[in-house]
């Protein structure tokens, strides 16, 4: 992290963040530790509080499962050049069920159709139409739409954005 563009938060740094926000963030990381981007999202404590309660529900809570939200948030990490992005969520992709031919794959700029399922495939559409022109084809959306319904789609259509934004900030300030 001493590459990072802003000072990270450090446990004595005044004023000290709400404990239920520091709670809330040592909650969702693994033995209550904080990294990186959660150091440096202490730096604004609206901004903390927020990303904690969205990325935690896209994390934790969504109905699309976690593997097929880990392979979104992987490719994203891979087509935006977010190293530490893809750090966090290679493991966590492989212990929801990827595979490490599947995460190899993810990484490189064009991906094999053959190694991939249908719905693994749809969602690899929509992620890289998403992050690389912003705009989907409607035939992209009415692909995830019949293979998960209309709620799944919302929330895959909601990981490649918010993973979006997250890699964006890694990306920006050197995280």
């Amino acid at each position: 992290m001493s590459d990072v563009r802003v000072t990270p938060w450090q446990d004595d740094t005044l004023p000290a963040p709400p404990p239920e926000l520091l709670a809330g963030m040592r909650g969702r990381r693994p033995n209550g530790e904080l990294i990186g981007i959660d150091r440096v999202l202490l730096r604004s404590f609206p901004l903390a509080t927020g990303w904690n309660e969205l990325l935690g529900r896209v994390r934790a809570e969504f109905d699309l499962a976690l593997e097929y939200r880990e392979l979104v948030m992987l490719r994203v990490a891979a087509l935006n050049g977010a190293d530490f992005e893809w750090g966090v969520h290679h493991p966590a992709y492989l212990q929801a069920g990827g595979t490490e031919e599947k995460a190899e794959a993810l990484g490189r700029q064009s991906v094999p159709d053959d190694l991939f399922n249908e719905e693994e495939r749809a969602l690899l559409a929509l992620t890289d139409q998403s992050t690389q022109r912003v705009e989907v084809e409607a035939a992209v959306i009415d692909e995830l739409k019949r293979l998960f319904g209309e709620k799944q789609t919302v929330e895959a259509v909601a990981t490649v954005s918010a993973y979006n934004m997250v890699s964006r900030f890694l990306v920006a300030l050197a995280i």
